[in-house]
């Protein structure tokens, strides 16, 4: 039984492989499957702003996954990402390119925004959360532990805010700190109470 009543008796899906979001909605108290079958092309048109590019994939995935749900259901799709000097910082390719990342993010304020879709048969509701995080200055070797220690290759801009990196080098931050684990719980609540 969930603290929102009108998901009882519902099958709430989260379309992501990622083990943080499905994570956030354990700890929310929603019961939920996990699907992630559908490999979407996370690519956008060039000319898109850096402030709409989670917003533009979130509703990539919502709507490869559409045709797979049923009336009951309740889907969620997420897209995180990093923009520093109006640039996307996605995931690192190699570890390279993490210290590079993270030696630009280190000693300033980044920006990380997260859209989420909502979709059901019949309601559709988007949004994108903004979250300012603002590293202190860090060293190349307290960078280069987190990388050899953490391998955050997975995550957008190289970090994880609830690892090491987080904890010891993130001086600020202003707005939700679960939009910047990706997904802005506090939102997402309060839109399904009305799904």
């Amino acid at each position: 039984m969930t603290m929102i009543e009108n998901l009882n008796g519902r099958r709430v899906i989260l379309a992501s492989g990622s083990p943080r979001r499905h994570e956030l909605l354990c700890q929310m108290g929603i019961d939920h499957e996990v699907w992630k079958g559908i490999d979407v092309d996370e690519s956008y048109p060039e000319e898109t702003k850096a402030k709409d590019v989670a917003s533009f994939i979130s509703k990539k995935k919502a709507d490869a996954y559409a045709q797979k749900i049923e009336a009951n259901d309740i889907l969620i799709t997420a897209d995180t990402v990093v923009v520093a000097d109006d640039k996307i910082l996605g995931k690192p390719k190699d570890e390279k390119e993490a210290k590079d990342m993270l030696m630009s993010l280190q000693g300033r304020t980044h920006r990380v925004i997260t859209g989420v879709v909502i979709l059901t048969k019949d309601k559709r509701v988007e949004f994108a959360i903004k979250t300012k995080v603002t590293f202190r200055p860090l060293s190349e070797k307290t960078i280069e532990h987190y990388i050899a220690s953490y391998h955050p290759l997975d995550k957008a801009g190289a970090y994880g805010i609830q690892e090491w990196i987080g904890i010891v080098g993130i001086d600020y931050i202003e707005g939700s700190y679960h939009n910047v684990m990706g997904l802005p719980t506090q939102r997402l609540f309060a839109e399904l109470q009305n799904i």
